[in-house]
């Protein structure tokens, strides 16, 4: 058998003469390292493709996860074609430059106490779309209003009546929230575009959803805020120092719950005007988190943020409207945000003490009963845009 040079070079190599045997298993070793390199690359390339159809396959169901979640609760939520998300569509109000909007939180998914369905939180959510500022204004719960078919009674009660009267009445929604859109509307002399109910679940949720909210306490108390009326179940009770916390969904809805209205509670002086403070600020701070990036580009956060709002918000928001609402609120920086109480807004007290029908202690516009003039007055104040004082 002949060798050849390489076996050759590995003899003189060596300093020695291989065997024909030896030669020959040299030379079947090389041979089969040369083939092995090609085959190696073939098998390095199958491997990559088999991972990437993998990987393939793993986008295609989380996209279609994520796809179903939208149809799903957007059902539930929303009016309008699921398409309607990729075609914002113009907002009512829009062409005036301001769109309001009525938001309403109650406990109708915790029913196992009483006043469930009583919207015990009722804000403005006033958006200037021309000069991207906005303004937050909280009604206070206990306010003393006239409610059609019912009487005077206290604001928080006007959905449950209109729920059960089926109201309806040309220019508003049917039902509860069209008959505290009503009464909202002529009191403060606003136009309100849209309204959405939130319950105890949907702000809980929506802040674990996108990974909690920051919150700065600044109490008046040294202590900081301090509520034992929160039950433990619920995981109080309510202690937060003074400065800056990460709050999770629990423990934001009880911050938007306290108002220190029990034995040994502190930092809650001004009671529920601090509740609506607390309220207001939750609500910019959640913003934040929404329309940011690590949440909108996060599937499983937008996932839980969905199942969120599509088992406890009801809104009469169409598809086209609620993404053209999402473009304008990315446009509004939080410190072009002002965040308003009828209790001592820059100094003015804009509410009085009152001894309702049946004894009810409620609240009432300074001026009377049914006197709204200076909360009508500062409510187009706020709608007017100040001009900027110019630069010397």
């Amino acid at each position: 058998m002949q060798t050849g040079a390489p076996s050759g070079e590995l003899q003189a190599a060596l300093g020695t003469t291989l065997s024909p045997y030896a030669a020959a298993y040299f030379e079947q070793g090389k041979a089969g390292a040369q083939i092995d390199k090609p085959a190696r690359k073939a098998k390095l390339k199958q491997v990559a493709k088999r991972a990437a159809l993998v990987l393939l396959v793993l986008l295609i169901l989380v996209g279609g996860w994520l796809g179903w979640k939208v149809i799903h609760n957007s059902g539930k939520v929303f009016g309008g074609n699921i398409f309607g998300f990729l075609h914002p569509t113009k907002l009512k109000g829009e062409d005036t430059g301001r769109v309001n909007i009525l938001l309403a939180g109650n406990s109708a998914d915790d029913p196992g106490h009483g006043g469930a369905s009583l919207t015990d939180s009722i804000m403005i959510v006033s958006i200037d779309v021309k000069n991207n500022t906005a303004y937050l204004l909280s009604i206070p719960r206990d306010l003393w209003v006239y409610v059609p078919n019912s009487g005077y009674e206290k604001i928080n009660e006007a959905y449950v009546d209109g729920q059960a009267n089926h109201f309806s009445a040309s220019n508003f929604p049917n039902g509860g929230m069209g008959q505290l859109e009503q009464i909202v509307s002529n009191n403060f002399g606003i136009t309100l575009d849209y309204y959405a109910l939130v319950n105890y679940t949907a702000f809980r949720d929506t802040v674990n959803a996108v990974g909690g909210v920051d919150v700065n306490i600044q109490s008046p108390d040294s202590r900081g805020l301090f509520d034992p009326n929160i039950a433990v179940t619920d995981g109080g009770p309510l202690k937060l120092s003074n400065g800056l916390h990460h709050l999770n969904g629990q423990v934001a809805l009880n911050l938007a719950r306290a108002r220190g209205d029990s034995y040994y509670s502190y930092g809650f002086p001004a009671s529920d005007f601090d509740r609506t403070t607390h309220q207001r600020q939750l609500l910019v701070a959640l913003k934040t988190k929404v329309s940011s990036l690590g949440t909108l580009s996060n599937p499983f956060k937008v996932s839980s943020l969905l199942d969120a709002v599509g088992k406890n918000v009801t809104t009469d928001f169409n598809t086209g409207e609620a993404s053209r609402l999402y473009q304008i609120m990315g446009k509004v920086n939080n410190n072009n945000i002002t965040s308003v109480s009828l209790n001592g807004y820059k100094g003015k007290n804009y509410l009085a003490s009152y001894t309702g029908y049946g004894g009810q202690s409620a609240l009432i516009p300074a001026a009377g009963v049914t006197n709204y003039t200076a909360i009508q007055k500062l409510v187009d104040q706020l709608s007017v845009v100040p001009t900027p004082t110019p630069k010397p």
